[in-house]
């Protein structure tokens, strides 16, 4: 089979990608021609990224896979839609997970970090696929198991029904397209209505408990009114240890390689999936030793004595936790947030809840819109929005002239935060530095 890919290097995109040609399909597709993390393993498999343009849409391709980002209008979906057999995304997805047992991941936050949990520890028992949202897409021909992360956006996500799904928290976000608090619940109430096996989901957040089940459900959560909770829970610089507990009955002592409330929801989650299929704690402990945390997910690099955090963050409470982390992790250094936003509706949306949470730096530099998908629902602001908001924040050129002034913080803590490509503008920084 040929696919062609409009939009390869989006994260779900460059994933997918990935597999269809792992199993051993021809697989080409177009993009910007900016560098994104996403397109190494693209590029690494020899998989052909074209500039836009119609004329490399043919009627050589079976299939043409269209991002999420390219409206109807857009010159390659027209001809796309004229000449070939044509897929949303999404719908390819939905389709391509019927051949396996899927675990689906969903939630507002957090849902990169526990697909990436869940592969790590299902691997250890079966043949497993995944698809993740750092760009990380990986199956063999007989592969048994899927991981997905299942993304909300434009109820993308009711395309999809898998066997098992875990659900890591409900607040509202993509707020260009969902009316209120209730129509994104609705959402999710889709989505929990398309599963055939078991749910797992937060049963601390006051929207997942107002889920109605049709199949088995268990809750995960750091209190004791849920079924999985942690007891005598303890941080030991970068790995934390609790007693896991179903109800009131004690299962196991974990010791686990992450620090942060966050984080040890996530994995209880993944815990209570792997003990209601049946399998060994011990096991499931030696799984989770070896998780490598995903692309672009509170990734810490040192330069010297300056320190480089790299975030996805690119909602107000990520923000938060992404600088309340980063001050636990660096106390004695000053923190120096860095953000470039995705979606002018999600800035004018959450604009109050974005100014407290990146208040909480030290020193803010914000860095205004440049993707495609930007400004398509018609909110027309730019940074200056926020920047005027924030006492003492600064617009920050996303240039060499930009990351030569970022070089005064040479042995702080620079927090680079956004859904988009700003890593660009950190390796302008590292190469002054």
């Amino acid at each position: 089979m040929k696919y062609y890919f409009i939009g390869i290097k989006g994260t779900g995109m460059a994933a997918l990608a990935v597999m269809l040609h792992e199993l051993g399909n021809e697989v080409c597709g177009s993009d910007l021609q900016n560098h994104f993390f996403t397109e190494d393993e693209l590029r690494e498999r020899g998989i052909p990224i074209f500039s836009f343009d119609p004329d490399n849409i043919t009627e050589e391709y079976d299939t043409v896979i269209i991002g999420n980002a390219f409206l109807e209008d857009f010159p390659e979906v027209i001809k796309a839609r004229a000449t070939c057999k044509c897929f949303r995304y999404h719908e390819f997805l939905g389709e391509f997970m019927k051949d396996y047992q899927t675990v689906a991941i969903c939630g507002s936050h957090g849902k990169t970090t526990t697909t990436t949990l869940c592969k790590t520890m299902l691997s250890g028992f079966r043949k497993t696929a995944y698809l993740i949202g750092d760009g990380e897409g990986f199956v063999e021909k007989d592969s048994e198991y899927l991981c997905v992360e299942a993304d909300e956006f434009r109820r993308h996500f009711a395309c999809y029904h898998p066997e098992y799904a875990i659900i890591t928290n409900i607040e509202i976000d993509h707020v260009d397209y969902f009316k209120d608090e209730t129509d994104y619940f609705n959402a999710y109430q889709e989505f929990v209505d398309n599963v055939k096996k078991t749910v797992f989901y937060y049963g601390d957040d006051e929207w997942c408990r107002k889920l109605v089940f049709p199949v088995d459900s268990y809750s995960f959560g750091l209190t004791d009114n849920n079924d999985y909770y942690p007891k005598d829970l303890q941080i030991h610089g970068d790995h934390t240890s609790f007693d896991l507990y179903y109800r009131d009955s004690f299962l196991y002592r974990y010791d686990v390689p992450l620090v942060g409330d966050h984080v040890i929801i996530d994995v209880l989650g993944v815990i209570a999936l792997g003990d209601r299929m049946g399998f060994a704690h011990e096991k499931i402990q030696e799984n989770l030793n070896s998780y490598i945390g995903p692309k672009r997910r509170y990734v810490i690099e040192r330069y010297g004595d300056t320190v480089f955090v790299d975030d996805y963050a690119h909602h107000p409470t990520e923000v938060k936790v992404t600088i309340e982390a980063s001050r636990k992790r660096f106390p004695d250094k000053k923190i120096i947030a860095i953000f470039k936003p995705h979606r002018a509706s999600r800035v004018l949306y959450f604009a109050e809840d974005f100014k407290n949470a990146l208040q909480l730096a030290d020193e803010v530099y914000l860095i205004d819109f440049t993707s495609i998908d930007d400004k398509q629902d018609g909110t027309d602001i730019d940074i200056s929005y926020l920047e005027k908001m924030i006492p003492d924040s600064h617009i920050l050129s996303e240039d060499e002239d930009g990351a030569k002034l970022l070089t005064q913080y040479k042995g702080e803590c620079l927090v680079f935060m956004s859904s988009k490509d700003i890593y660009n503008i950190a390796q302008l920084v590292k190469k002054y530095l």
